[in-house]
């Protein structure tokens, strides 16, 4: 009987140890996921893939209308008017069989690839944002000369059925002005 004491008493640090890192570990657990659960609540994470979404549809919708082939004319102004709303929007419809003439009497192939892009202003709220986004614009005439050109270019941005579509886009300023 005695021995089964002292077997006993000789597990109780053993036990002990064991209970320890038990509670260490349980508190360890509860702390990370009370951490995960605030991440994953946080109203800046929610704010960073708003601005994300409203990036990646902008350097879409820029690069699209910096697109445009003599040959497919039609499903490219189809495009450019799927990718605005508002006034940019209205001013491509209504300039349409203008600008389809020009283009097809042209007969160039437009080609645009973002180089980069950064969302500048964003009220998601509002559902506005302002970007600035480079682009390479590659234009190709009948006889398959190209030539390039880096542009910049400053975009609005207006959520329209839970979608980010450009509602103008125009050329940012170059280089500064001097001063004196």
């Amino acid at each position: 009987m005695t021995r089964q004491v002292r077997a006993s008493a000789g597990n109780r640090p053993a036990l002990a140890v064991a209970l320890v890192l038990t509670l260490v570990a349980g508190g360890f657990a509860a702390w990370e996921g009370r951490s995960w659960y605030a991440a994953a609540h946080d109203d800046s994470a929610a704010y960073a893939a708003q601005r994300d979404r409203a990036l990646a549809a902008g350097e879409q919708a820029v690069q699209n209308l910096n697109t445009l082939d003599h040959r497919r004319v039609d499903q490219g102004l189809d495009l450019w008017e799927t990718s605005t709303t508002g006034e940019l929007h209205k001013q491509l419809v209504d300039g349409r069989p203008e600008f389809t003439r020009q283009v097809k009497a042209a007969k160039t192939v437009t080609t645009a690839r973002v180089l980069s892009g950064a969302v500048t202003e964003l009220d998601d709220r509002a559902g506005r944002a302002r970007l600035l986004v480079a682009l390479r614009i590659t234009v190709t005439t009948p006889d398959s000369k190209s030539s390039e050109k880096d542009s910049r270019m400053l975009g609005e941005l207006t959520r329209a059925d839970g979608r980010w579509k450009l509602s103008g886009l125009g050329q940012a300023p170059v280089g500064g002005t001097a001063t004196g």
